[in-house]
């Protein structure tokens, strides 16, 4: 305890900035995950008014169930054509700038959603439903890539599991607003589409009077005197010459580098167990059955991934058993609701924080925004197919479905303890050197991948 209240002394500058990227990142998706649930109703009734308004009859329940799974399925949509630009947008322009014109963005999809009411249109609401994808899009990898970057070695898997957390406290305060006590009401419900906007608006007030991420300031603008200056602002006045050696290490491996295109991170050697590693994690996520702190630091990510996943396995192989038993004793529905609530604990505690920080650990920072591209697209896809198959699953195989669930979630479990290298407490070299014996096995393995000329220059200290 005293050990965390002297960081939080040290580190404010950068849990303060870490609770205004996750108020306008992850908080407000899992805000807008959870109050399109509680507007189906109502936005159904609004779709059925307006059209008979405009036509004179009442819209036939076929096209209105149709309308309505677009104006679900379209966030999605949205949010497969953001991630697939954020490679481009953060190397041309830099996290900071990019979360701020994206913060305007979504101001601008509330704004637009908050009207179709007044101007009896449910095509604004598809409108702005797809602006807030698109918004959505951009905003994870930049979220993850930010917070990541922006913290020391040793806080690095605490400061990334605050993503989860975010979304999270999101989901939460999404189901409590949309209450009909509260803002899930006939006549307020525009007011709860539109809330949206408030976190990206907080976000756009605030995140100017932080600095851009060190490594992006040192590795991309060669701004030294920057990078000395945010860390000081980021981490305090203590030594911090080790993390600033490992940023000037890397840089002198990217020099003459240009950023990886995803194309060419896909064709790249030197990263293909990492990439591996991604998308395992990222399915893994998707189908693992969760959508039908600092613990991070003390066990490891590889621990609390292989071992949340064997542990989730397990749960749902329980799940299954009392579904099945729950004619049988009036006791055991309770028990399912206990295993549910069990398996969401161990998400969010295990492979929900520390997936977060093994994306960004993995890869260094010339890899990373094609690297967030595809493991975006791929968490984007897998929302879109579960959403649209997992119904039909549960119809056909019952309380069964979740066996293949199971499944996957042992089989990564397997893979992960196999192949991936503990990411805890090592720098970005440390971590390729791990990755360099699968990617080359028995080849030779280069000093530095073909594209990369070494040339180690370190800067003064602090």
């Amino acid at each position: 305890m005293t050990g965390f209240l002297s960081n939080l002394v040290q580190y404010q500058g950068l849990f303060r900035m870490i609770t205004v990227l996750g108020i306008g990142g992850t908080f407000q998706i899992g805000f807008q995950i959870s109050t399109i649930t509680y507007m189906s109703q109502h936005v159904k009734a609004f779709i059925n008014e307006t059209w008979l308004e405009r036509y004179g009859y009442p819209i036939q329940q076929d096209n209105l169930l149709f309308l309505w799974s677009i104006t679900v399925s379209i966030f999605g949509i949205g949010g497969l054509l953001g991630s697939s630009g954020s490679r481009y947008l953060t190397v041309k322009f830099g996290k900071k700038k990019c979360l701020l014109c994206n913060n305007v963005l979504m101001i601008v999809a509330a704004s637009i959603m908050g009207c179709s009411k007044i101007s009896q249109s449910f095509e604004m609401i598809l409108v702005g439903r797809f602006m807030c994808g698109v918004s959505a899009g951009l905003c994870v990898p930049l979220h993850h890539q930010y917070v990541g970057e922006i913290s020391p070695k040793k806080l690095r898997g605490f400061a990334n599991s605050t993503s989860s957390f975010f979304w999270t406290l999101g989901k939460a305060i999404g189901q409590i607003t949309g209450q009909r006590e509260l803002l899930g009401s006939q006549s307020l419900w525009p007011v709860l589409m539109a809330s949206c906007g408030l976190p990206a608006l907080v976000q756009l007030l605030t995140l100017p009077f932080f600095p851009e991420s060190p490594p992006y300031l040192l590795m991309h603008k060669g701004d030294q005197e920057g990078c000395k200056k945010a860390i000081r602002q980021l981490w305090g006045e203590g030594q911090h010459q080790a993390e600033i050696d490992d940023i000037m290490k890397e840089k002198a491996t990217m020099k003459n580098t240009k950023i990886l295109s995803v194309l060419e991170l896909v064709k790249e050697p030197a990263f293909r167990w990492q990439l591996y590693m991604i998308v395992i994690l990222t399915a893994t996520i998707q189908l693992c059955g969760i959508n039908a702190s600092s613990i991070i630091e003390r066990l490891g990510r590889k621990v609390l991934i292989r071992g949340g996943y064997w542990i989730m396995g397990s749960l749902l192989a329980a799940i299954t058993v009392t579904l099945s038993l729950q004619d049988w004793y009036f006791w055991m529905p309770y028990c399912s609701l206990a295993l549910i609530v069990l398996f969401s604990i161990v998400f969010a505690v295990g492979p929900g924080g520390a997936t977060v920080s093994t994306r960004v650990e993995i890869f260094k920072l010339s890899c990373r925004p094609p690297a967030f591209v595809i493991s975006s697209v791929l968490n984007w896809l897998g929302v879109f197919v579960i959403g649209t198959t997992f119904p039909f699953i549960v119809e056909r195989l019952k309380q069964f479905c979740f066996l293949i669930f199971m499944v996957v979630l042992f089989t990564s479990g397997t893979i992960v303890h196999l192949f991936l290298p503990e990411t805890k407490g090592k720098s970005i070299m440390e971590i390729t050197e791990e990755f360099n014996k699968l990617n080359f096995r028995n080849k030779h393995i280069p000093a530095t991948p073909n594209h990369v000329t070494e040339d180690y220059t370190f800067c003064t200290r602090l």
